[in-house]
């Protein structure tokens, strides 16, 4: 479980893919010397578990599974990732409850400038049937963010200039595909509304 709180970034030191379709990822950190082997660690909001440990790098691995609902296949040396430990029980969850699980891709359709802050828009296929709510939670390539406008397969945020500097969302541009997981109580709600009709 996470919180979307992003704890720093990784860049992708090799992306090997394997005969099965998997593919495993070393990342340098800042944070490897602190990681331990079997640790959960979010990278662009999906849940990975630390293999190898070498100095400032680490090892994951993307089953085909993971690589076909996330954007995960699409990176390369170089390329920075969203890292975040797993949460710790007992201290303060300052954005909200993540599990590392994406529900899909979404496609970055805007991303402008308005003075010291950004707005980014994205849209998502119909085949994702989970909803966004104005002001509610979305999880945006493991960044916890708050929606300001809502439509069907479409929802905008607003960045402030800290969360630019210190994510991903400044290499982003229009065209990209990021990683969603949409806020699991809504999830839950959705299903026992759909379960309700059909036992009406």
């Amino acid at each position: 479980m996470f919180t979307g709180i992003i704890e720093t970034l990784g860049t992708v030191q090799s992306a090997d893919r394997s005969s099965s379709g998997n593919i495993s990822f070393w990342i340098e950190s800042c944070l490897s010397p602190e990681l331990k082997v079997d640790q959960s660690v979010a990278h662009n909001g999906v849940c990975l578990t630390v293999e190898e440990i070498n100095g400032l790098k680490y090892k994951v691995t993307a089953i085909p599974e993971t690589l076909q609902k996330s954007n995960l296949g699409q990176l390369k040396p170089g390329d920075l990732v969203n890292l975040e430990r797993s949460m710790v029980l007992g201290a303060r969850i300052d954005g909200h409850l993540v599990q590392g699980h994406v529900d899909g891709m979404g496609l970055c359709e805007q991303a402008d400038q308005f003075g010291e802050s950004w707005l980014f828009a994205f849209s998502y296929p119909e085949l994702i049937k989970h909803i966004t709510v104005p002001k509610g939670s979305i999880c945006v390539n493991g960044v916890s963010l708050t929606v300001v406008d809502s439509n069907p397969q479409r929802f905008s945020v607003a960045i402030i200039p800290y969360t630019y500097g210190h994510t991903n969302f400044s290499t982003l541009k229009k065209g990209d595909y990021v990683n969603l997981e949409f806020d699991i109580l809504g999830k839950y709600m959705a299903q026992y509304f759909l379960h309700y009709k059909t036992l009406m």
